[in-house]
């Protein structure tokens, strides 16, 4: 009896003593965790929602100059984690990327992006991993970019049609919407619009593409409280099926004429490679059936529309705004085009061979990313676990923004930081380019999500901006003044379209057919 007492009396002793060490344990632990970031205080279940200003990218860089680099929102149910400087961007971007190389994707994305199957939102792994490869290898390769017959033609194309209207105010962006979508389709399935088609259904694209865009980066309930995600009740998720859709038939169109036309033909593998677009080889790799590379038809799809999206609206979204830096600061556009006549001449026109020679113009398109980076908070990054960040607590599923906007206009970062001066450049040649490695300066981001057509963007901006200053003088309309306003998105745009008049500059009309 007295042992069975003595045995229970023990077993109470070291269950008791267990959950002490347990409780401790945690404690001690707890202790030694890292506070989340400094933030302002919210309100229950809404957070901070209340006090979001419109102009999001200006909101977070306010509050940064109050809570510092780093700090934290409470948006509904989610936590937003805002970075702005460069050695913070360095830890997520570099030091942690692996931790940091997954998306937190909206309700929209989930829909342009066929279910996460691009690789904008795609998650980290092989399966992302094998489509960035593909489309680097094909649709970035040296062949196609080497190859600026392409280029050239509907750069040329856009000079003829500018040529028509010299005089009257043009939209600037549209035209140059329209040259980039046509290169693009072209590098996708080997045709373009033009005549008649190139002006209507090349405007419909650009509205479609601009209305994707705007889906993509406008506040949705349906993010910030998933419970209610089913309702939609904004319609965002609806209205972005319908402007997918109507992508969707171009894609099916176009793929259905090509399988015909190659079934007709014989097999893909067997045609000559260098008639091969980039649709070509992604047919091919669907058709390898249960092979590691294949592709489905749904990353086919989620490939082109990347493509699309990010290759039109970027970078004629750069062109508007270093244009109207252009027409903001005459003294520049005068020195562009007066290094452009000592390269080129006024009785040549520009050929992308000119562009390695054409240095201020290359300064210029580098301060227009740095005052206009196109995504001014990135593409959000989200934690596959929680981690440490300049001291503080990154949680599991936050959303992480990494604004580059605020951080190039940091005046501890940049001389004279909102004046647009593009000699900067000049004087750090070769150190400040595009790949992610200088922490001050990241228009397309850095680390393994960087942006992935950085080569195609860095082609046609330098060389439709080289093209424009050099085959024609550019004015603002009588009475009207340049509105630098910007409209905050996913892709930062200028608020009002820029409407200017061209006069011709070449020594010849026929330089303009």
């Amino acid at each position: 009896m007295f042992s069975i007492i003595f045995e229970d009396t023990v077993v109470r002793v070291i269950a008791t003593m267990s959950v002490a060490i347990i409780a401790v344990s945690w404690l001690i632990k707890k202790s030694r965790t890292p506070p989340l970031p400094p933030g302002p205080l919210g309100l229950p279940v809404l957070g901070n929602l209340l006090s979001i200003e419109p102009d999001f990218h200006r909101y977070c860089a306010k509050l940064s100059r109050v809570y510092g680099p780093i700090f934290k929102l409470k948006l509904g149910s989610k936590i937003c984690i805002h970075i702005s400087s460069p050695s913070l961007a360095k830890q997520i971007l570099k030091d942690q990327d692996a931790i940091f190389a997954n998306r937190d994707p909206p309700a929209s994305a989930l829909v342009t992006s066929y279910g996460l199957h691009d690789i904008v939102w795609m998650p980290n792994g092989p399966e992302w991993r094998q489509l960035r490869k593909v489309f680097v290898r094909e649709m970035m390769s040296s062949l196609n970019l080497d190859d600026c017959a392409l280029r050239r033609a509907e750069v040329r194309e856009m000079v003829k049609e500018v040529y028509k209207k010299v005089g009257s105010p043009i939209n600037l962006g549209e035209q140059m919407f329209l040259a980039i979508l046509n290169v693009v389709m072209n590098m996708l399935w080997g045709s373009s619009l033009h005549g008649e088609e190139r002006s209507s259904v090349g405007v419909e694209f650009r509205q479609v593409v601009g209305e994707i865009v705007e889906m993509l980066g406008k506040p949705n309930i349906s993010d910030l409280f998933p419970t209610l995600a089913w309702l939609d009740l904004q319609g965002i998720e609806s209205k972005t099926k319908k402007l997918v859709l109507w992508f969707d038939r171009i894609f099916d169109s176009v793929i259905v004429q090509r399988m015909k036309i190659d079934a007709a033909k014989g097999q893909i593998s067997k045609q000559n490679e260098e008639n091969k677009d980039f649709l070509h080889f992604l047919l091919e790799l669907k058709q390898q059936g249960e092979d590691k590379t294949s592709l489905s038809m749904t990353q086919i799809k989620g490939l082109l529309l990347d493509t699309v999206l990010g290759g039109t609206d970027t970078t004629s979204t750069t062109l508007e705004w270093a244009m109207a830096e252009m027409l903001q600061h005459s003294e520049i556009m005068r020195k562009v085009q007066q290094e452009l006549d000592e390269v080129v001449g006024n009785g040549s026109i520009v050929e992308e061979s000119h562009i390695p020679k054409l240095h201020f113009l290359q300064s210029v398109v580098k301060e227009t990313l740095r005052l206009h980076p196109p995504l001014p908070l990135l593409v959000p990054h989200c934690p596959v676990e929680s981690c440490t960040v300049g001291g503080y607590t990154i949680p599991k599923g936050s959303r992480v923004f990494v604004n580059v906007w605020s951080m190039h206009r940091d005046p501890e970062a940049w001389q004279n930081p909102l004046e647009f001066h593009p000699e900067r450049f000049l004087k750090e040649l070769g150190k400040l380019e595009y790949q992610g490695t200088n922490f001050r300066y990241l228009p397309f981001g850095s680390g393994r999500r960087i942006c992935a057509g950085i080569s195609l963007a860095e082609k046609m901006v330098a060389y439709v901006l080289a093209t424009v200053l050099h085959s024609f003088e550019w004015e603002l309309p009588q009475a009207m003044s340049l509105d630098f306003a910007d409209k905050f998105g996913i892709v930062l745009k200028k608020s009002d379209p820029l409407v200017a008049i061209p006069t011709a500059r070449l020594s010849t009309p026929e330089l303009y057919h």
